[in-house]
């Protein structure tokens, strides 16, 4: 029997998305949030896994060509299973509902600002160090 393409992109996505959000989860496991106090564990996440996006985007995209799985593996799966809106989400309704309307705010509009900046650092990094030298 053969399994279809898409069929094998929906697996290696299903199989990342599994190793992400465990991951994440062990996160919040290690670093656990006081009711009332600011998610640092979601919030490192969403950062680390954007930075790694970033870095990865530039790998497979400009510096080799991968497995055409690769970045549905790691890019949606993983990082995507890494990475977590709904758990964003409930935390800043967390704060909201515990009377932190300030804090709540200052995560909501930092984890976003945190990401765009840790993709962008990502891809930067990714960019400096996978540039070769220019020859004389």
């Amino acid at each position: 029997m053969r399994v279809s393409p898409h069929a094998q992109v929906l697996a290696v996505i299903a199989a990342g998305g599994g190793l992400g959000a465990t991951a994440r989860h062990g996160m919040t496991l290690a670093w656990p949030t006081a009711a009332g106090g600011f998610p640092w564990a979601t919030f490192a996440a969403n950062a680390l896994g954007c930075a790694l996006i970033g870095v990865l985007m530039v790998l497979i995209t400009e510096v080799w060509a991968g497995h055409r799985l690769l970045r549905p593996f790691l890019g949606i799966g993983v990082l995507g299973g890494f990475t977590t809106f709904s758990t964003y989400a409930v935390a800043v309704r967390d704060l909201a509902a515990a009377g932190r309307p300030a804090l709540a705010g200052a995560y909501l509009a930092g984890t976003v600002v945190a990401a765009l900046v840790a993709t962008w650092l990502g891809a930067v990094a990714a960019r400096t160090l996978t540039r070769r030298p220019r020859e004389a």
